[in-house]
Parts: C-alpha cells; structure tokens; sequence
C-alpha cells in the first residue's frame, strides 16, 4: 500500500525529494519543509503526481 511520491518545491519548482507514504492513511497531498539547493533556503514542498 505504500507508494513512492516525488516532492517538487512551490517556489521553484524543481523536484527535489523523493519519499514514500501510505494512501490508505493520508489520502490528502504530502507537504513538508525541506531545503531547496536552488533558493539555499527551507521552503514548503508538495507532492506531485
């Protein structure tokens, strides 16, 4: 059940990260502040399909 989701940061763009999560439990999309290499700074990334 779980699948592999890529994080594309909402700033940029750029897809960053990649991670895995279980769509029984969180059907909704992944949001988590992670490091843009691009921007040198934290900023919120999002699931992308």
């Amino acid at each position: 059940m779980r699948v592999v989701v890529t994080l594309a940061c909402t700033e940029c763009g750029d897809r960053n990260y990649t991670t895995t999560k279980n769509k029984r439990n969180h059907p909704e999309r992944l949001e988590l502040k992670k490091y843009s290499p691009r921007l040198r700074r934290y900023t919120m990334h999002r699931e992308t399909r």
